[in-house]
């Protein structure tokens, strides 16, 4: 293990070995806050080659990959979104844990014992467990957590598929481990838990013996992300699956799993993935009559109704037939390309962005994370095959040069800057001109 900037930097076997909660207590412990790696940020790479190798085995096995590109563009771009507001607002978990543990601390437990290690695993995803069922069956949470299940595949892609909204208030549920875990320690497991998460998300991985009856496992996760009536609020945990054995929110995988939400939002445009919800909880709650009722809209569960139950009627959920088709309006193969590489270079330069925060003004962060957010929209314009996605391209390529031109984005060097521009002057170009030729097309058939 290495130190970087007065920071941890785990070896490569380690950080392999955190993905599957394989660590022993002496090589995670630190007494500050300030020592504990950024175990999520340095998993970019093997995100990135789980997510190739999952590639590789569907390709192997069925002779195509196992991600649609729409779909997992889509997922990827809600992971990016919920990270940036990071460049301004660490880790709230750990923001008001501190300040608990500073004011309202019953007692220290010693940060270096292995005994308060493992207590901080089980208090980590105790808590977890409690967040995640809440965030199903509280509205108000769910309009969040919803983004994480819209996705109507299965895969490793699918694990990165985030909430933007969520970290604003899961933090609540680990406050009572401030009254005695030390926040170093917390703040290992918080990641560690989070990262366990990641790898079972996959449909190739069957189910694991004994390890099925302690651990969340792919087998686990494939039932809590279906949208079949038996699949329905169940298998709540992050790491260990006994809470949910505990507390009667089991289910065992049994029929084929159907994925996402009960009533797909079919769009692949980021923020509506992020915010459908809550603007239909909006709606709702203003057309709802009386007092209670609208703050039953908010606080009972997504299925309620006046006259119906907490969580709503089970008859209710939509059955499956097992032949549902997953929303897909189609891309060319040209698009799919386009798509794929203006995301990679958005891509770059998102995490350039991270790397160079401490030298950036906020005004030069804020331009970035526009033309960030205005890149994932564009490409989910073109990836819902909107009208309007020529124009917002080539209005996107174009303020991309624009950017660029004032070093406001992370600067290519030539050659490769030259050949950048070129590219999204091109793509500006012949987007403009699409957009153009759309608009005579209409108005030609409208006379």
């Amino acid at each position: 293990m290495e130190i970087h900037g007065g920071k941890m930097n785990p070896g490569i076997l380690q950080k392999a070995r955190v993905m599957f909660y394989m660590v022993t207590p002496n090589e995670t412990q630190f007494e500050h806050t300030s020592d504990v790696p950024e175990y999520v940020q340095q998993a970019t790479p093997l995100f990135v080659g789980m997510v190739l190798l999952e590639f590789f085995l569907s390709w192997a096995k069925n002779g195509k990959i196992s991600v649609r590109i729409n779909d997992g563009i889509t997922s990827l771009s809600a992971g990016v979104m919920s990270r940036l507001l990071d460049v301004f607002v660490r880790s709230l978990e750990i923001y008001f844990y501190i300040y608990v543990w500073d004011k309202f601390r019953l007692c220290e437990l010693p940060w270096d014992s292995a005994w308060t290690w493992w207590l901080s695993f089980v208090g980590v995803d105790f808590g977890y467990y409690w967040v995640h069922r809440m965030s199903h069956e509280v509205n108000i949470l769910w309009s969040a957590h919803q983004a994480h299940h819209s996705s109507e595949d299965y895969n490793l892609t699918t694990a990165l598929r985030q909430s933007l909204m969520q970290k604003w208030f899961s933090w609540i549920f680990y406050l009572p481990m401030a009254l005695f875990i030390p926040p170093s320690v917390f703040a290992v497991h918080i990641q560690f838990n989070l990262l366990y998460q990641f790898w079972i998300h996959t449909e190739y991985i069957n189910k694991l013996g004994p390890l099925e009856l302690i651990l969340n496992t792919p087998s686990h996760h494939r039932v809590h992300h279906g949208r079949n009536p038996y699949c329905i609020d169940t298998n709540y945990g992050g790491t260990l699956i006994i809470w949910d054995r505990i507390f009667g929110t089991f289910a065992a995988e049994s029929d084929k799993v159907m994925y996402g939400l009960t009533h797909p939002i079919n769009t692949f445009e980021p923020f509506a993935v992020q915010f459908q919800h809550l603007l239909y909880i909006w709606n709702t709650f203003w057309s709802a009559p009386g007092f209670y009722n609208k703050l039953s809209i908010l606080f009972k569960g997504p299925g309620w109704g006046p006259g119906k139950p907490r969580l709503g009627l089970p008859e209710e959920i939509p059955k499956i037939t097992g032949e549902e088709k997953p929303y897909d309006p189609g891309m060319t193969g040209f698009l799919q390309i386009y798509a794929v590489v203006h995301f990679i270079l958005m891509l770059d330069i998102y995490e350039d962005m991270f790397v160079v925060e401490n030298t950036l003004s906020e005004l030069a962060l804020l331009f970035r994370i526009f033309y960030i957010l205005l890149t994932l929209t564009a490409l989910g314009f073109f990836m819902d095959q909107r009208a309007s996605a020529p124009f917002l391209e080539a209005i996107r390529c174009s303020i991309f040069l624009i950017l660029h031109n004032f070093d406001l984005l992370k600067p290519f060097t030539d050659p490769v800057g030259y050949a950048v521009q070129m590219f999204f002057f091109v793509s500006a170009a012949l987007w403009g001109m699409e957009g153009i030729a759309r608009v005579i097309s209409w108005k030609t058939k409208q006379q």
